[in-house]
């Protein structure tokens, strides 16, 4: 292992742990002060699709960095060839992993927010109307799926790759 994947691995592990634990301080010294939610929200979602960048950078940097480089006397059959027979590439399984995560990952907090809109809609609406419970039931499942249909489609890409 060379110093550059020592380098980018060491990075995986350390920027993401400091950004977290830089954006939960944040987030309590500010709810300490006083400061609204909404504001403090917004520090955390920037540091959360910066620190989206920063990993995926990394994880390419350290793929490229362990794909082998052709023979240059290799001809293109053989090359070929051997791309047939050969399992998939550590970067096609990366990025197929990273892809698989990214799925999870969107579609869940896409059905979290489906339901926190939801759901108090639909228990506010049932304690109206008591009759109301089963098509308020269908709007909660409804957002729910969203997150389903995410983990359907990453294990789907985990069967690919």
């Amino acid at each position: 292992m060379n110093t550059m994947n020592v380098f980018f691995t060491a990075a995986l592990i350390i920027l993401p742990a400091l950004a977290l634990m830089f954006s939960a301080f944040y987030t309590f010294k500010k709810r300490m002060e006083g400061k609204p939610a909404r504001k403090v929200m917004r520090v955390n979602l920037v540091t959360f699709l910066i620190l989206i960048v920063m990993v995926s950078i990394c994880a390419f940097a350290v793929s490229a960095a362990n794909e082998p480089v052709a023979a240059p006397e290799a001809t293109a059959q053989a090359a070929e060839a051997a791309e047939a027979t050969a399992p998939a590439s550590s970067s096609d399984k990366g990025l197929g992993l990273l892809a698989a995560g990214l799925v999870t990952a969107i579609s869940g907090i896409g059905g979290g927010i489906a339901v926190a809109a939801g759901a108090p809609a639909a228990i506010a609406a049932t304690s109206e109307d008591p009759k109301s419970f089963g098509k308020s039931l269908i709007f909660v499942a409804l957002g729910e799926s969203i997150a389903l249909y995410g983990v359907v489609i990453s294990i789907l890409i985990l069967n690919k790759v």
